[in-house]
């Protein structure tokens, strides 16, 4: 039997992150020693106190269905975080997920059909593209590498990209994978031709707890961005929860009970017992997360100090943990060299709409980003 797809499933391909990190996992298999700098996950172990929270969940009783939209003690506690970051959103206009990434596949999937128009700032995470394909849009493209991944040097570019047309720009600030923090000004360029054009915008805020030196501005906050910003955060990245599969998205009512309808008859709803370690995430771990980022602070300083020790420079990132690493102008042949020669893993900047790049993940301990970045030189891949 030979079976038909469809034209939304043949018109995407697989995650390239998820993609090097699988031929790293192959080669780990045969024996070989990876330094994998390809994933952004955390080397950190999830903070005791979650893991107690959702094993006493367990113990509790937490184990059968909940609510879709999620526990309403849990959309009460993302309700006062939210609030504590300017944005006000009661539990009614949040919807819990099992991962940011689904938050983002049902806002996209309610708002997007075909030939809808939908711009992205490259580079832009790899699965931006594939959600906006599958769900039949059209994408417009911003490329910030010639303004060291910056958006406020670019509004001028981002004005001629968009236009009545356009009917959603998805903003990732931190950034994946620059590290990016947009500026309020940035931010603000951005609300100003929203308005103008009527244009819906999400904005992914998976990394904000995740910076260094800077407060990034939620989107939804400033005047006129309220009712048309679908603000999408997680657990994953701040608190070391990635394979929970814990996140949200905050919008407008009416998007909330359209979204819904998809997530009621998709996921049915998030973990049970993985909500309550959710709220206690949300509550009572601000230490471990401020421990974790001035490690993360700590790595990224020492990759910027070490390729600079090989005439390297790069955009130093001011939150997530990512930079882009330029390298040569076929960026999929370098990441398959690197692994394959080096035994190091990265990501080419082409997945992300930026070829001539690597993506470098410092969510490693210092003993292997050091091993890293000396075996590529050792290689000849700096």
């Amino acid at each position: 039997m030979t079976m038909e797809f469809t034209d939304r499933v043949s018109r995407v391909e697989p995650s390239a992150t998820l993609t090097i990190s699988a031929l790293a996992t192959e080669l780990e298999a045969d024996g070989v020693d990876v330094v994998d700098l390809s994933v952004g996950e955390p080397d950190f172990p999830t903070p005791q106190n979650i893991i107690d929270a959702g094993q006493q969940a367990m113990d509790d009783g937490y184990t059968g269905y909940t609510t879709p939209a999620g526990h309403l003690e849990l959309r009460e506690a993302i309700s006062e975080k939210l609030a504590a970051d300017g944005l006000e959103h009661g539990p009614d206009e949040i919807i819990v997920t099992p991962g940011a990434k689904q938050s983002l596949y049902e806002i996209i999937q309610a708002l997007i059909q075909d030939g809808d128009e939908v711009a992205l700032l490259d580079p832009a995470w790899v699965s931006y593209e594939a959600m906006v394909k599958m769900a039949g849009g059209d994408l417009t493209r911003v490329d910030l590498s010639g303004t060291d991944f910056q958006l406020e040097p670019a509004l001028e570019d981002l004005a001629e990209a968009v236009s009545d047309d356009t009917e959603l720009l998805i903003v990732n600030s931190p950034s994946n994978p620059t590290g990016a923090v947009y500026s309020d000004a940035a931010l603000e360029g951005v609300r100003d031709l929203a308005v103008e054009h009527d244009i819906t915008v999400i904005s992914d805020e998976i990394y904000k707890e995740i910076t260094y030196g800077v407060e990034p501005t939620s989107l939804g906050t400033l005047e006129g961005m309220a009712d048309r910003t679908v603000t999408v955060n997680g657990f994953s990245k701040a608190y070391s929860m990635t394979g929970w599969r814990l996140g949200y998205f905050a919008g407008p009512k009416d998007l909330i009970d359209q979204a819904g309808k998809l997530h009621s008859h998709s996921v049915s709803s998030a973990t049970n017992f993985v909500q309550m370690a959710g709220i206690e995430a949300l509550e009572h771990t601000d230490e471990a997360v401020e421990e974790m980022v001035e490690a993360f602070a700590d790595r990224r300083n020492l990759v910027v100090d070490l390729l600079a020790d090989h005439d390297v420079d790069v955009a130093v990132p001011e939150g997530a943990f990512y930079m882009m690493l330029p390298v040569d102008a076929d960026d999929q042949a370098w990441c398959e060299g690197a692994i394959e020669d080096a035994h190091v893993a990265t990501v080419p900047g082409s997945a992300f709409g930026t070829p001539g790049y690597a993506r470098i993940s410092y969510a490693a301990s210092e003993e292997r980003l050091r091993e890293g970045i000396e075996r590529l030189a050792d290689e000849g891949y700096l």
